[in-house]
């Protein structure tokens, strides 16, 4: 995975509006996996944020794969389409 430029002061939103789409596609790409990895997949999971760079971009992926992960619990399935 190709690594973003890391936010400098003030530009925090901007960063943020740069990567929000690639956030929720490395998100959704990580939820995919959970079926297929059981209870390996916390682990996994920790482990492919960690290789993420700049920590940035990684606590991106980490908030909305949260916030996917909770809508799937709520809503089923019907929440994969939902973003």
């Amino acid at each position: 995975m190709s690594a973003c430029k890391p936010a400098e002061p003030g530009s925090r939103r901007q960063f943020h509006a740069e990567n929000a789409d690639r956030a929720r596609d490395e998100a959704l790409r990580l939820l995919a996996q959970r079926d297929a990895l059981g209870p390996r997949w916390l682990a996994w999971v920790a482990t492919e944020l960690y290789h993420l760079k700049p920590p940035e971009f990684a606590a991106m992926v980490r908030r909305e794969l949260e916030r996917l992960n909770t809508a799937d619990r709520q809503f089923g399935q019907a929440s994969k389409g939902v973003h």
